[in-house]
C-alpha cells in the first residue's frame, strides 16, 4: 500500500474518534419542530344547558275562505315570493256579484223610502204647529220616518256584509313572504275554513325549547342568549318564559334575526341557557386530534410524547373543555401556525 493512500485512511479514522459536532446530533422529530407545549389549565367557565327545539318563522299563516265556491284561478306556486296585499287566489264570484247588486238595489230603495218619510214627517210637523193636523197624524209620520231610518240601516248592513263576503273571493297575502304550500288548483271546490295556501316570512325565527324550572329562573324577556340553528351559532333574544305543564317544565321562546334568510325555517335548533359558573379544564382547540369518533391530544412527559384519548366538552373562543383524560399541569403539544 502506498503512502499516498494510507494518509487519508488515518485521517478519516482520527476524525471518527473525535468529539461529535453539534450538527451531527440526532435531528428533532417533525412534531417537536412544529409544536409548542401548553399546560392544561384549570379555569372557570359559564355553566350552560343546551335545550333542543325547532326554529320556526315568527310570521306564518294558512289562508282559507268563508265561502263555498269554485277556485277560478291560483296566481302563485310554492316557493314564490310575494308582497303584502298581493292577490294569490281567486274564487268564482258571479253569485256574489249578483248578491251585491241586489244589496245595492235594496239600499237604494230603503234610502228612497226614508227620503219620502222625512218629507211626510216635516209636513206633519208644520201642519201640527199651525193646528191644521191632529197629534195622531204627526205621531204616524214620525213612526214612519223611524221605520224608514231602520230600513236604511238594515240595507246598509246587508250591503256591507255582502261586500265583506265578496272580499273573501280574492285571497291576498297578509304579509311579505314565501308561499310554502298550495292545496288547490283551478277548478277545485273551496270550502269554508279549508286550507288553500300557506305563506311564511323567515325574516325572524322563533326557537322554542322546554327547560326545567331551575334553568328558567334566571331568564328574562329581552335577555340575549346563544343559539344554534342547523349547526350555525347565532345570537338570540329571549321573547318570554311560561309554564308548559305540571312537573316544573317551562317553555322558553327566543327570537333570531334572519334578514338575509340564510337560516332555514323548520330546522333543528337549540338554546344555550346560562346556569351560572363552574370549574373546568381547558386546552387549545388546535391541540385536539380527531380520529372518527375518538378525540385525543399528544401529551409530553419525561418518558416522551404519547397520544392520549380524552372526552371533550364545549369549544369556544379557540379553547376546548376537557371532561376526562387530563389533569391540571399536563402539557399538551399544539401545532404551530404554519409549522413555524
Amino acid at each position: 500500500m502506498s503512502t499516498r493512500l494510507i494518509a487519508p485512511i488515518l485521517l478519516a479514522a482520527a476524525a471518527g474518534c473525535g468529539t461529535p459536532r453539534a450538527q451531527d446530533a440526532p435531528p428533532a422529530t417533525a412534531i417537536e419542530r412544529t409544536s409548542r407545549e401548553v399546560p392544561v389549565r384549570d379555569t372557570v367557565l359559564a355553566a350552560t344547558l343546551d335545550a333542543g327545539g325547532v326554529a320556526a318563522p315568527v310570521e306564518r299563516a294558512t289562508l282559507s275562505t268563508h265561502l263555498m265556491a269554485t277556485v277560478a284561478d291560483v296566481l302563485v306556486h310554492e316557493g314564490d315570493r310575494v308582497v303584502r296585499g298581493q292577490p294569490l287566489l281567486r274564487l268564482d264570484a258571479r253569485e256574489l256579484d249578483a248578491r251585491r247588486q241586489q244589496a245595492a238595489a235594496a239600499l237604494a230603495e230603503a234610502e228612497a223610502v226614508h227620503a219620502d218619510a222625512a218629507r211626510q214627517a216635516a209636513r206633519m210637523r208644520a201642519l201640527f204647529a199651525d193646528s191644521a193636523a191632529p197629534r195622531a197624524m204627526l205621531d204616524a209620520a214620525e213612526t214612519g220616518l223611524a221605520r224608514a231610518s231602520a230600513g236604511v240601516a238594515a240595507a246598509r248592513a246587508g250591503a256591507t256584509a255582502v261586500a265583506a263576503v265578496r272580499d273573501d273571493a280574492e285571497i291576498r297575502a297578509p304579509f311579505e313572504g314565501v308561499v310554502t304550500r298550495r292545496w288547490v288548483d283551478r277548478g277545485a271546490m273551496a270550502a269554508p275554513g279549508a286550507p288553500l295556501l300557506a305563506i311564511e316570512d323567515a325574516g325572524r325565527l322563533r326557537v322554542t325549547a322546554a327547560i326545567t324550572a331551575e334553568a328558567a329562573r334566571g331568564l328574562r324577556a329581552g335577555m340575549p342568549v346563544d343559539a344554534t340553528v342547523e349547526g350555525r351559532l347565532v345570537r338570540a333574544v329571549v321573547e318570554g318564559v311560561v309554564p308548559a305543564a305540571a312537573g316544573g317544565i317551562y317553555t322558553v321562546n327566543a327570537l333570531v334575526p334572519n334578514a338575509d334568510r340564510r337560516l332555514l325555517s323548520g330546522g333543528a335548533a337549540s338554546l344555550r341557557i346560562p346556569l351560572g359558573r363552574r370549574a373546568a379544564l381547558v386546552v387549545p382547540a388546535a391541540a385536539l386530534i380527531e380520529d372518527g369518533d375518538l378525540v385525543g391530544v399528544r401529551v409530553r412527559s419525561g418518558r416522551g410524547d404519547a397520544l392520549r384519548w380524552i372526552k371533550p366538552g364545549r369549544r369556544d373562543g379557540g379553547m376546548a373543555e376537557v371532561l376526562a383524560g387530563l389533569q391540571p399541569g399536563d402539557r399538551v403539544l399544539v401545532p404551530r401556525i404554519g409549522g413555524a
